[in-house]
């Protein structure tokens, strides 16, 4: 099989990864004229768009779609009937440094199936990282798919040669994970994340006491996970409830949130029809609330619902759940309470507080700031600008962030 098919099978094979993002590792580049590549802090590693306008930065294969496990979820489980493929460590050594030469990438995201054992799988794809660093002295961005209950000591060369690791925790629930994906083990990629936890504390510790020598460098850019959608009963709370905890006992940099897709020859024990996208996108939303505007995942969701209502977001469906806490005066509230007005950012936030210190803010002041006047002034006291209590306490407040209805085509 030629390199060109092989690249068609296993970079489709590696679409349904969807934690390969390329930010927070350390500034790296080449303009000392040694080595190929950077991490160009500030602009992303972006240097290609498809036709759809989605930006193509990471080379994102398999080493192999062939696998030993069966995970009914799976379109690369072993009983799956498609092609299969398989490079080896110099292909895709010398796709990334092709790719990259061509300006189509700035880095690699590379996973693969699981092949003889966890061992051998890992020290092939660790294998293909150490290449492009020695010998290529590659200075781009590398991410790579840790292997469950592979040797410390491939996970340690992992980390010192790529920017993030990952390992998949797949389901929400243990006994989802056992029913899904029998060879899986959910404690044995628990201890994985804290195996990555210890050497990444250990990193940053040294980092900060280091004073001459340069301390060893581990997976700067930390470690992340992903999690499947709608495959199995879990609800939205449960999901966000056990993201909290993978933040909380492992500092994950992210939760990837990636939404079913039927596959063929599925199982019967998994749905006939894939969630809602919307789905995917509410729990994004949520997950940034828990990372950056600290509501806490118990607070998120609705106790009673279990799941995150898809017409409205969750900051505003939390908003006005909470009506007695608003409105909110702009001039004297703290920033965390700021923080939870609909329509209200980080940045818009900062500059809020940084604009009160010299003169009061009026409601013009909002469209200069960026902040959707219809989503926050029901919830804000500004200098010229008071909402009606009816306005705030009435039935139809949540009818008015809602979309417009639109007529539906016939498909054709």
């Amino acid at each position: 099989m030629d390199v060109q098919r092989k690249l068609e099978i296993l970079a489709d094979a590696a679409k349904y990864d969807a934690s390969c993002a390329s930010s927070g590792t350390e500034k790296r580049d080449s303009s000392d004229g040694k080595g190929l590549g950077s991490t160009a802090p500030g602009m992303g590693i972006c240097h290609s768009y498809a036709p759809d306008g989605r930006c193509i930065s990471l080379l994102k294969v398999l080493l192999t779609n062939a696998c030993n496990y069966d995970c009914l979820y799976c379109v690369n489980r072993t009983s799956s009937n498609v092609p299969r493929a398989r490079f080896t460590v110099d292909e895709v050594v010398k796709l990334t440094i092709d790719f990259y030469r061509r300006n189509y990438i700035e880095g690699l995201f590379l996973s693969s199936g699981i092949i003889r054992s966890a061992d051998y799988t890992m020290e092939q794809v660790v294998s293909v990282a150490r290449k492009l660093r020695e010998e290529h002295h590659f200075r781009g961005y590398i991410h790579l798919k840790t292997i469950p209950e592979a040797d410390d000591a491939l996970i340690a060369e992992a980390g010192k040669y790529a920017d993030r690791l990952s390992i998949n925790i797949e389901m929400p629930l243990e006994n989802s994970l056992a029913k899904f994906a029998p060879e899986k083990d959910m404690r044995a990629i628990r201890r994985t994340m804290g195996r990555l936890r210890l050497k990444l504390d250990e990193a940053q510790e040294n980092n900060q006491t280091a004073t001459q020598t340069k301390p060893p460098r581990f997976a700067p850019a930390g470690q992340s996970t992903q999690m499947i959608i709608g495959a199995d009963a879990a609800s939205d709370k449960t999901i966000l409830d056990t993201s909290a905890n993978l933040y909380g006992s492992y500092r994950l940099k992210r939760v990837y949130y990636s939404a079913f897709s039927p596959i063929p020859d599925a199982s019967r024990a998994l749905p006939l029809v894939p969630p809602p996208l919307l789905r995917e996108h509410r729990l994004y939303q949520a997950d940034w609330l828990m990372r950056f505007y600290g509501f806490d995942a118990g607070e998120i969701v609705e106790e009673a619902a279990g799941m995150l209502p898809l017409d409205i977001d969750p900051k505003l469906a939390w908003a006005l759940r909470h009506r007695d806490r608003f409105p909110l005066d702009v001039a004297t509230a703290s920033r965390e309470d700021l923080l939870r007005v609909p329509g209200f950012g980080t940045k818009a936030v900062d500059r809020i507080i940084a604009t009160r210190r010299l003169t009061s803010i009026r409601l013009a002041d909002l469209a200069r700031l960026h902040i959707p006047q219809k989503k926050a002034l029901p919830f804000i006291v500004l200098s010229d600008h008071r909402p009606s209590l009816h306005l705030l306490d009435g039935a139809g407040l949540k009818e008015r962030f809602k979309p417009k209805a639109t007529q539906l085509g016939f498909g054709f």
